[in-house]
């Protein structure tokens, strides 16, 4: 599946000034950048294919959120089927590369070395650099205060949109974490329990067959 894609302003686009809404519009008809977050089963495979330039400059970047070890097999091919990376239970790395001709590039993970555990992978493909933000930034002439004002504002909202989805990556994992940890802190509650119970109902069939040989003697010895 051809994955086209681009980083946009949210619903609150309408309240920002002329100035950042130009930011903004130049932002998301920058290099091309698919951000996508799957689930991938037990002893499942998932490709995903991209229509690259020759010499376009390409990023891979993934990250294992849950399940099991956090890891999970990579693997980028060319057109011709060359590999280009491929790395085994990888928790996250990053891959940078220039396209060598034009077609269709495939990267898949792979989880087929896990029988019982699924996961949840995010990974970002980002396809050519940013363009200048203004067509004259290149020029001999230095910038006017504006632009500079325009290009300092860009970068730092780039960073912001970076910042943010590490948090957002970091706070998934968190919550996956703390799950796991109650899901196992109520099993081992269960479990306690059941064995409280079966103690406690041992003891007292255990003191009722106590007395009841006790008072069973004493009448022999009685008689």
């Amino acid at each position: 599946m051809p994955l086209r894609g681009s980083r946009t302003a949210g619903p609150w686009g309408r309240r920002l000034p002329p100035l950042l809404l130009l930011l903004v519009a130049l932002a998301a008809c920058a290099a091309r950048a698919s951000e996508i977050t799957f689930e991938l089963p037990d002893n499942a495979k998932q490709c995903f294919y991209e229509e690259i330039a020759q010499g376009t400059k390409c990023t891979l970047e993934f990250q294992v959120i849950t399940g099991g070890h956090y890891d999970v097999d990579c693997r980028l091919e060319d057109p011709d089927g060359t590999v280009l990376y491929k790395e085994m239970k990888k928790q996250y790395d990053s891959f940078t590369f220039t396209a060598s001709r034009n077609g269709t590039y495939k990267f898949c993970f792979s989880n087929e070395f896990s029988t019982f555990t699924h996961k949840t992978v995010y990974f970002d493909f980002q396809v050519g650099e940013d363009p200048p933000l203004f067509p004259s930034e290149n020029r001999v002439t230095a910038l006017t205060q504006m632009e500079s004002a325009c290009v300092s504002i860009h970068e730092a909202l780039k960073s912001v949109i970076d910042y943010q989805t590490h948090f957002r990556l970091r706070e998934a994992q968190g919550r996956s974490r703390a799950e796991d940890l109650n899901t196992r802190v109520a099993y081992w509650s269960i479990g306690e329990a059941i064995i409280l119970l079966v103690v406690s109902v041992g003891q007292v069939f255990l003191l009722k067959s106590f007395f009841s040989d006790k008072r069973t003697t004493t009448t022999r010895v009685g008689s």
